[in-house]
């Protein structure tokens, strides 16, 4: 009885050692240069990762598991784990996607005027600058009232608070300056900074929307990667969280990824 409870002990203990098995590696380019950020997920029990600063990535694997390795701008990898696998660190390669470039049609024919040509390339370019900015702005929410239906100045009396100081005005002004002045410093976000900026991101903030566009969890793991590589999110809010202000930034950067990725809500289907 003993001899038969000692190797079922046996037989316990190494079936908890070989499902807690892990597989590790560097994830690089075509040139070989290490590649960060990379996003490792394995299929089988849907555990995931991203490779640090060098590359480096570990997650638990165990023979016979599909992972795989999902970066935008990159052809996704998968690979099949083997015994060997368990063994030696990986080394995954990731194919960069062909980016078909746009025909630039030239409207504008230069004079040889270096004064006149060079007054045309910079309005040009506020002109590029000046309709990004009014994007940005469409797709953002209304912060300001709609006007209301008021009387002209034109039929009302004479307005005695016309010359007189707006103190509210100023002490508004005063406290945005102070408010300002207090904000932490943005900085470079680190690797687990930005993992636990991302994690509190999916916790917090409401990302129903994305589901309405046919996306699974990798999925929406894997265009945060890209808004946080887009916007700066971790860079510029993980010091200082403000919810309408990361939705406002994960929906810019959402109306651009659709239309990279031709994607098209079930509330917009005929």
């Amino acid at each position: 009885m003993l001899k038969q409870t000692f190797c079922f002990s046996l037989i316990s203990m190494g079936t908890v050692v070989f499902a807690q098995q892990k597989i590790s590696g560097r994830t690089t380019d075509e040139g070989t240069l290490n590649m960060s950020s990379v996003l490792v997920v394995n299929i089988t029990n849907n555990a995931s990762v991203q490779s640090d600063d060098t590359g480096r990535f570990a997650i638990d694997a165990k023979e016979n598991d599909e992972v795989r390795f999902v970066k935008e701008g990159y052809y996704r990898t998968s690979k099949k784990i083997t015994r060997e696998d368990l063994n030696a660190p990986l080394r995954i390669s990731l194919k960069k996607m062909e980016i078909e470039i746009a025909e630039v049609k030239i409207k504008y024919n230069p004079t040889g005027n270096l004064a006149k040509d060079n007054q045309y390339l910079n309005e040009s370019m506020k002109l590029k600058n000046l309709k990004s900015e009014l994007g940005e702005y469409m797709l953002g929410p209304l912060n300001e009232p709609l006007p209301d239906n008021t009387v002209s100045k034109t039929f009302t009396g004479h307005d005695f608070k016309a010359g007189q100081v707006d103190l509210l005005g100023v002490f508004r002004t005063f406290s945005g300056l102070v408010k300002k002045a207090t904000k932490p410093k943005i900085t470079k976000a680190s690797y687990f900074e930005t993992q636990d900026f991302l994690a509190r991101v999916k916790r917090e903030i409401n990302l129903d929307f994305l589901k309405k566009y046919g996306m699974d969890e990798e999925q929406i793991d894997k265009f945060l990667l890209y808004a946080n590589g887009n916007r700066l999110l971790a860079k510029k809010n993980r010091k200082d969280f403000q919810i309408d202000v990361i939705e406002y930034e994960i929906k810019v950067a959402f109306a651009e990824y659709k239309k990279l990725n031709n994607l098209e809500g079930s509330n917009n289907k005929d």
